[in-house]
């Protein structure tokens, strides 16, 4: 545990709650603070700052209990099991409790909802969300070992899903079994192994997981 000096996390704060930074009033329920641990770990990691408002006033926290709380939450509340690392930094004389979550390696990672069933959770933008069933088969599939080599030869209807993002940039997967006049099932499939062939990619936009062209296609 390191006590680091004031200036490093007003810089922080500064930037406001992104993708990759969350702020914590205060840690209450384990189960809540997994999500977070979910959320970011299924995308590229990111950490929580616990002790500062929604609004990034500094308010501290008393870290024996918060650290004690997040610890439950990795090793309890995680599936699989997430390890976190903790620093406390002293600002204004209170305490502020940085917690990094690192991107798991193994995924995906689910917490628990309200009602206790096992949710898959993602970081986008300021917020954690319930990830489409979509995204979970990919990140199943890419913490899967390797295949080798990936020949690629598309279908008709794989094209017709690529020549449609090309034009308009994205679609749903409801929009694309209407598209192809396909089942769920088989749009689905489709999306899945594109993904793995580093082809399309899920991404979220208003509330709703987007098939869209990877970056590098």
């Amino acid at each position: 545990m390191e006590i680091k000096r004031k200036g490093y996390i007003e810089s922080l704060i500064e930037q406001g709650e992104h993708e990759h930074q969350d702020f914590k009033y205060q840690i209450t329920d384990a189960r809540k603070i997994a999500r977070s641990i979910s959320a970011f770990a299924n995308h590229s990691g990111g950490h929580l700052l616990i002790g500062v408002k929604d609004n990034g006033n500094i308010v501290g926290v008393s870290s024996d209990e918060e650290i004690y709380m997040i610890e439950q939450a990795a090793q309890m509340y995680c599936q699989p099991e997430q390890q976190v690392h903790f620093k406390i930094y002293r600002v204004a004389g209170k305490s502020v409790l940085k917690v990094d979550i690192d991107e798991a390696s193994d995924k995906p990672v689910k917490a628990p909802d309200d009602s206790g069933k096992w949710r898959t959770y993602y970081r986008v933008a300021d917020e954690n969300v319930l990830a489409s069933s979509t995204h979970v088969k990919v990140m199943q599939l890419k913490s899967a070992p390797a295949p080798g080599d990936v020949v690629l030869n598309l279908s008709d209807k794989e094209q017709q899903l690529l020549d449609y993002l090309q034009d308009h940039g994205g679609i749903t997967l409801s929009g694309y079994e209407r598209l192809a006049h396909i089942s769920f099932h088989t749009a689905q499939r489709t999306v899945v192994k594109l993904c793995e062939m580093g082809i399309v990619e899920i991404e979220y936009h208003n509330g709703q997981s987007l098939i869209t062209l990877a970056a590098e296609t």
